[in-house]
């Protein structure tokens, strides 16, 4: 049950009552009423644009559109009370039933509860990480990773066909480094002592590369000119990194459907960058021209020079873009537009990327580049991931041993445990800096979320496990418990604190559809702290106050409303959790 979506329909039936009597000379545009939870909890549990969302229509005042709606909407026993605010804001207060029913509708739908349709079925490709195969993925990866992955379930929980993608940058100069640092790795398996000179990766990772090569080659890659042990190596050291790359991954719970190859668009019968470009120019959006001076200094791909342009300019971007460099090869914006296309070719109208902070001034001639080849059809939404900085109790943490120049992902993992990571790195809107502190995230205090959270679940279980003593016919199995306490009798839930925890689980099948839409996971994060927070404080009121204990030893009746209480914050804080990736453990220790 979406109390939300409910009583939006109930906003719009007052609309057309009026409309019906003549209040609107035209139909009313009924999607624009959006039903929300107030700023201000003082003003009633549900609030509406709808007066001033349609007033121009209606050709009246907002708050005296507001009146008349209100006048509709009070004939609804469900709702004891409704306001007109401001410029004409309608707020209502509800029934407590109607609170009570969301909450037992909650219990018996259990791990279904909030997951919405929205989504049709409609694809979408999520592409996040897509890290450089050229060494192991470090934590600045590991946000993106978590974000990508868990945005990927969110959709999925919302009803869209979600393909979770991965991007190798396998071609281009950067993989090339990659291996003629393998070869001087090579080389050292083969007894030579080397010095590994700026620009290569010196990190110990790839000293299993040339192990490999040699025992796989022995000494005859030496007798080759470059030309040919640069491919060689390359494959290895590709190969090799991705292994790692997809270890590290699944040690984060993290998972793909798809591994794109770039090379694949280069490499092979055809050429799906030069096919673009010629499609494109067939169109008119790729010419021959010079750039300007860009105005606000230097840019990295500007060039005074007769070049390769697409007209981004035509679509959204600020500046035309190079489709090719100096050498006669290919810009990475050129083979990313074959690569998006690559996505449209396969169904996907809706796409989303997940990049680093220092992509961020690429996005629009990528969504640019999206709109000229896919039409008004194709969307792209880019979620930038900003900075992580890594400490330990306040100070920065040390670089790798391994790596020399990072701290691995898989460091962070097994110092503080995959769910504290996953949590913490959602804890936090994506386009914000973020601070992660070993030390703090392994803290059992209400000041570190992940513990607070799934202490709740936990403690939540425990009440229900405790609960069999007093009422020995409570089921012990999950679905059977749920059933049992669907028939509660909720009536007996009338304190201010547990219709405050009722309204709390009623919010999240509406939160599960905005955080879909608007790509948002942390938003899921920040509410589940929320309810444990409310459960956790209703738990601890009733050490002080008897009667509200979830036990009542001399009433069953009582005890299983309360029970049902618990089962629906349980259920919530366990889907919640779910769809970041997190663990809801039973016990905690």
């Amino acid at each position: 049950m979406n109390v939300f979506t409910l009583f939006t329909a109930h906003v719009r039936s007052a609309v057309e009552a009026l409309s019906a009597a003549g209040a609107f000379p035209r139909p009313p545009e009924l999607e624009r009423i959006v039903v929300e939870p107030p700023r201000d909890a003082a003003r009633g549990d549900l609030t509406t644009n709808a007066a001033m969302a349609l007033a121009k229509e209606a050709g009246l005042k907002p708050r005296e559109l507001a009146e008349r709606l209100a006048a509709e909407l009070r004939k609804r026993p469900e709702i004891t009370k409704v306001d007109v605010a401001g410029p004409g804001f309608i707020n209502m207060t509800l029934d407590p039933s109607v609170w009570r029913q969301a909450l037992r509708e909650a219990v018996l739908a259990g791990p279904d509860f909030g997951r919405s349709d929205i989504g049709k079925s409609e694809p979408i490709n999520v592409e996040y990480v897509s890290a450089n195969p050229t060494g192991p993925m470090h934590v600045g990866h590991c946000r993106g990773a978590v974000f990508g992955d868990a945005l990927a379930n969110l959709l999925a929980f919302a009803g869209y066909a979600v393909t979770r993608e991965y991007y190798i940058n396998d071609a281009g100069a950067q993989v090339d480094v990659l291996a003629r640092s393998a070869y001087l790795r090579y080389r050292e398996a083969l007894g030579e002592a080397i010095a590994i000179p700026e620009g290569l990766y010196p990190g110990d990772y790839l000293k299993p590369v040339g192990q490999a090569l040699a025992l796989e080659h022995g000494r005859s890659l030496n007798q080759l000119p470059e030309t040919a042990w640069l491919p060689i190596a390359r494959a290895r050291a590709i190969d090799m990194m991705m292994a790692e790359i997809r270890e590290d991954l699944a040690s984060l719970h993290v998972r793909h459907d798809v591994f794109f190859s770039e090379r694949s668009l280069i490499e092979g019968d055809r050429n799906a960058v030069a096919e673009i470009i010629e499609k494109l120019r067939a169109e008119g959006k790729v010419y021959e021209g010079r750039l300007p001076p860009p105005k606000g200094g230097a840019e990295e791909d500007w060039e005074d020079r007769e070049q390769t342009l697409f007209r981004t300019t035509e679509f959204g971007d600020d500046v035309d873009r190079p489709l090719k460099k100096s050498d006669g090869s290919y810009t990475y914006f050129a083979s990313d537009i074959a690569y998006h296309k690559s996505k449209l070719d396969r169904g996907f109208r809706n796409m989303v990327d997940v990049w680093g902070a220092d992509h961020g001034g690429y996005v629009r001639r990528m969504k640019a580049a999206v709109r000229a080849v896919g039409g008004e059809a194709a969307t792209l939404d880019v979620k930038i991931i900003q900075l992580v900085k890594l400490l330990r109790a306040g100070e920065p943490v040390k670089m790798s041993k391994r790596a020399g120049d990072f701290v691995t992902l898989r460091e962070v993992v097994d110092e503080v445990g995959v769910d504290a990571v996953r949590f913490m790195m959602l804890y936090r809107k994506n386009d914000a800096p973020l601070d992660f502190d070993l030390a703090k995230v392994i803290e059992q205090s209400r000041d570190n979320p992940v513990f607070y959270v799934q202490y709740g679940h936990a403690r939540g279980q425990s009440v229900l496990r405790n609960a069999r003593e007093v009422i020995p016919t409570l089921p012990g199995t999950d679905g059977e418990r749920r059933r049992a306490l669907s028939q509660a009798t909720l009536t007996r839930l009338d304190d201010a604190a547990e219709l405050a925890l009722m309204r709390r689980v009623a919010l999240y099948p509406r939160l599960v559809e905005a955080a879909a839409m608007s790509h948002e996971p942390h938003r899921i994060a920040f509410y589940l702290y929320e309810l444990a927070s409310d459960y956790h404080a209703l738990q601890t009121k009733g050490k002080g106050a008897p009667h509200l204990r979830f036990i009542m030893q001399n009433d069953p009746e009582l005890t299983l409303a309360r029970l049902a209480l618990v089962q629906g914050v349980v259920t919530v804080l366990a889907s919640g959790l779910a769809v970041l990736g997190v663990g809801a453990p039973d016990e905690m220790r």
